[in-house]
């Protein structure tokens, strides 16, 4: 931080510093890649293009938004074991708890957003006190980790098509989900620090207001997985034909139309945006309202008055 005149500060903006440089050694990295067929460069640029956008939030959340028990050792640890531990539970747990039904995304979501919050209490056990700022900080850097690592593996799996080896496939892959990287986990995550911490005192507590910012964040999450799918359905009913419903009566999915195509796009980048700008604005009122709930800094004590030296005179002089 520095200074300012009126003994303000105002963030160095290290989060740009951050993007930039790490943007430039990801394109630099793809062009090598492309010019030299050189496939050990392929996981440098898997993991800086997955993790890029997230860690780049995680240091703006850090100058912006965080109190005093925040350091960055226990913001490594919390991207990373944070990170991990939520994939490898969601991991498990999706293995052998989901199957396909009409309300596995909410499933998804339940599991995921359980998962890092459960990730969250562990990072941030010894931390005290507890304040709201700090839980929407540490629940982002989670949530961050989580997308990162979730996004190598999304980026790994589209660099294997039926033609080979696609780097275009893993290039666009990892643009998309970055552009997007900052609506999804570490959004969602940082709603129920946010929550978990105004609610906790030395101890961890589940309240009602805990469970239900769960079961909406959960809900959230469940509506950006299936937002295609219900833009396929809001299509097909608001523009279907008749053999169209033939097939889906048949249990075939039928090839949508040039129209119908272009619908489907529009509905699921229309629910994407309502959804974001829902869960940002629930993001903003849990920091307005932990602003105003902090206690107003003391006032700066006034400095005692400075002692002249009397100037000595000519000799003689009294």
């Amino acid at each position: 931080m520095v200074a300012t005149t009126r003994g303000q500060t105002k963030p160095r903006r290290r989060w740009l510093r951050v993007f930039w440089t790490g943007l430039a050694l990801w394109a630099a990295s793809v062009v090598v890649t492309v010019a030299t067929a050189n496939t050990n460069l392929l996981p440098t640029v898997v993991l800086l293009g997955s993790f890029l956008v997230p860690v780049t939030f995680v240091v703006w959340a850090y100058e912006h938004g965080r109190a005093g028990e925040i350091t960055v050792p226990l913001l490594f640890s919390a991207f990373v074991i944070g990170g991990v531990l939520g994939v490898l539970g969601a991991s498990v747990l999706e293995t052998y708890l989901l199957h396909p039904s009409l309300w596995m995304y909410f499933g998804v979501g339940l599991i995921e957003e359980g998962v890092k919050l459960l990730a969250l209490m562990f990072v941030a056990r010894h931390v005290h006190p507890r304040t709201t700022r700090d839980g929407l900080v540490l629940g982002a850097t989670v949530g961050f980790g989580f997308a990162s690592f979730e996004s190598s593996g999304y980026a790994l799996n589209s660099l294997f098509t039926t033609q080979g080896i696609s780097v275009r496939s893993m290039v666009e892959t990892e643009i998309l989900r970055g552009v997007l990287a900052p609506l999804g986990h570490g959004l969602w995550t940082s709603i129920l620090g946010g929550v978990l911490f105004a609610v906790a005192g030395r101890r961890w507590r589940i309240t009602g207001g805990l469970l239900l910012a769960y079961l909406g964040v959960a809900l959230l999450h469940a509506l950006w997985d299936s937002m295609h799918g219900i833009a396929i359905g809001l299509s097909l009913f608001l523009t279907g034909t008749p053999w169209q419903y033939e097939l889906l009566e048949r249990g075939y999915l039928p090839r949508a139309t040039d129209t119908q195509g272009h619908l489907i796009t529009l509905i699921n980048w229309l629910g994407l945006i309502v959804i974001s700008i829902i869960a940002l604005s629930w993001l903003r009122a849990e920091a307005t309202h932990s602003r105003r709930a902090e206690p107003p800094a003391p006032p700066e004590a006034p400095r005692p008055p400075e002692r002249t030296t009397p100037t000595p005179g000519p000799p003689g002089h009294p």
